[in-house]
């Protein structure tokens, strides 16, 4: 007989829901971690048809361990189980893993697609970089905003350029520089970081076009035999 499960994921625990036959038949709480869930599951329900959690920080992470533990693992939008959930009674973990269970049984659901690790990565690069871009951008400016202060103007600059006129304005300013110094550090730092997550993202790109473009000879060379047949 199929059964059905519904887990209410959270950082340390998740409340874990199992139906089959229309009734609940088991639910209790274990650590969040795909490996101790999948043998749970294993051991409470052999014959599981569905395993329905909804997205959040570890959606990802646990679709595709469990998907490689062998488990029908399904990840389905929030706000759509919101909707189902939120007519419980009593809002607890229990309850919520316990209408993730009904959900699957019924299938009543809406799926959604989880990205690949690769995806994940990629995009988790950009992100990253992105934000200490912006980190540089807030120091460099913060420097030159605590420095007008002291009627000390950088001039125009980037990069070297920018560090050399903040040394030198500072040379002479010995309270002023135990200030200004470790700033400038934390801001050398930072774009030493940027370059480097820079110089992985057009590596990563220049890999893909790669790929990309050898799937397209395969195709290409696919087709060529398919017309001359």
């Amino acid at each position: 007989m199929k059964e059905y499960i519904g887990l209410d994921v959270s950082l340390k625990k998740t409340a874990v829901s199992i139906r089959r036959d229309g009734k609940r038949v088991w639910r209790g709480k274990c650590a969040s971690d795909p490996k101790i869930i999948a043998e749970l599951v294993r051991k409470r329900a052999p014959a599981a048809e569905r395993i329905v959690f909804e997205t959040g920080p570890l959606s990802v992470w646990f679709y595709h361990a469990l998907i490689l533990e062998g488990l029908p693992a399904i990840c389905i939008d929030a706000r759509h189980a919101a909707g189902a959930l939120g007519m419980t009674p009593n809002k607890t973990d229990a309850n919520d893993a316990d209408g993730l269970a009904q959900l699957a049984e019924i299938g009543y659901y809406k799926a959604v697609r989880v990205k690949g690790f690769d995806s994940m990565l990629a995009r988790t690069l950009v992100t990253v970089r992105t934000r200490l871009v912006r980190i540089t951008v807030e120091l460099s400016n913060q420097i030159r905003g605590i420095m007008k202060t002291f009627g000390l103007v950088v001039p125009a600059g980037q990069g070297n350029v920018f560090d050399q006129n903040v040394r030198h304005l500072v040379d002479d300013q010995d309270e002023l520089a135990k200030i200004i110094l470790p700033l400038l550090a934390a801001w050398r730092n930072m774009r030493e970081r940027t370059a480097e997550l820079s110089r992985k993202l057009v590596a990563d790109a220049r890999q893909s076009e790669a790929l990309v473009a050898s799937r397209l000879r395969i195709w290409f060379d696919i087709w060529i035999v398919i017309f001359r047949i």
